[in-house]
């Protein structure tokens, strides 16, 4: 897989909703190679401060070249990098990782909280490759409203049936996206793609074996070098062993994991 390292300009910045962010930047060689689920790794500052780049799921590309972030400002990092002014050229490494196999199948997406970010170039991937669309559903969770609202008019663009779910029933359905999904009647074969926190994961995981869904996860995890070297995003396995987030995922069967929740 060929990884490219580029000085991408910023070119557009979105506060959709509190601290939530979506940056564009002009990146051309990775967000030609980028295929769905995969990530990139940021520099957010100049020199070695901080030392290490951060992961961030690829929102979604074009084909002019742009490729897009969202992210929550949690920390020093991800404060950094929402400060950048349009223009500024951050240091991006990609695409990196494994992303999801995308199948002919009807398709159901769940995104969880920042979950919801790399769906978006996967809904828009199925929506490319897919002529009918309306066997297909999105569901889209948060705590509240400003997590779930602003990015649900961008998943309506693809013709898909979305369902919308808030911890707090600010916005769609109260609940979790575990309950949103189990209330669904799916068509039967139907290939499941998750992103989200652990729980939520691991729910999932057993509904579609439940119900004899095929179900692909992508795993959220800390991690330091994205490239297999620190081992610093290991998890545990069905088999006993481990796998490493950034080079054996971050996508995976949902099958091959073990959930320490």
């Amino acid at each position: 897989m060929t990884q490219y390292q580029e000085k991408a300009a910023v070119i557009r910045i979105e506060r959709l909703s509190g601290d939530n962010v979506r940056l564009t930047f002009d990146c051309p060689d990775i967000a030609a190679a980028a295929s769905p689920g995969q990530f990139v790794m940021i520099r957010v500052g100049t020199g070695n401060d901080p030392l290490l780049r951060r992961p961030f799921s690829i929102h979604q590309t074009d084909e002019d070249g742009h490729l897009q972030v969202y992210f929550k400002v949690v920390g020093r990092g991800t404060g950094m990098l929402a400060a950048v002014r349009e223009g500024a050229e951050v240091s991006i490494l990609g695409p990196l990782g494994r992303g999801f196999q995308v199948a002919d199948s009807p398709a159901c997406l769940v995104g969880g909280g920042l979950g919801m970010a790399p769906l978006l170039f996967l809904a828009r991937k199925l929506s490319q490759l897919k002529r009918d669309r309306s066997r297909d559903t999105i569901i889209l969770g948060g705590r509240t409203s400003s997590e779930v609202e602003p990015l649900v008019k961008d998943f309506e663009e693809f013709g898909m049936t979305v369902v919308a779910t808030t911890d707090d029933g600010s916005y769609g359905q109260r609940g979790f996206v575990t309950a949103a999904f189990s209330s669904l009647s799916l068509p039967s074969p139907c290939t499941v793609y998750c992103c989200g926190p652990e729980p939520m994961l691991a729910g999932m995981s057993v509904l579609c074996r439940t119900r004899g869904y095929s179900c692909q996860v992508s795993v959220e995890s800390v991690m330091a070098c994205g490239m297999g070297a620190c081992l610093g995003c290991s998890k545990p396995n069905r088999d006993g062993g481990y796998v490493h987030v950034c080079v054996d995922g971050p996508v995976f069967d949902a099958e091959e994991m073990a959930w320490n929740i």
